[in-house]
């Protein structure tokens, strides 16, 4: 790995660090379970609102709407655009439990 310094000492790095978070989403067409790469500092929403067209997700499960697997992936890239919601599996609860 290269490190370079700018003239105040600032250092930069060709890797960008990034925290790994369950999450489920749901696209235009199917649910996709998996772990979703977030940029250290930023908030779920903060990474969905990235320029960047795709979302990178590894350890993905891509089911049918219904959540009927279709096909695991060790890594999948999602069209942001074809998001249509996410959620961090820490936050899910299943309907009717108390």
């Amino acid at each position: 790995m290269t490190l370079e310094f700018d003239e105040k000492g600032k250092i930069f790095t060709p890797v960008v660090s990034k925290s790994d978070l369950p999450a489920r989403i749901r696209t235009a067409t199917n649910l996709v379970e998996g772990r979703l790469h977030i940029r250290r500092d930023n908030r779920l929403k903060d990474e969905l609102d990235a320029p960047e067209p795709f979302l990178a997700v590894t350890d993905a499960t891509i089911c049918e709407p219904d959540g009927r697997p279709l096909f695991r992936s060790d890594f999948i890239a999602i069209r942001r655009d074809q998001v249509v919601w996410v959620a961090a599996l820490a936050d899910i609860h299943q309907a009717g439990a108390a």
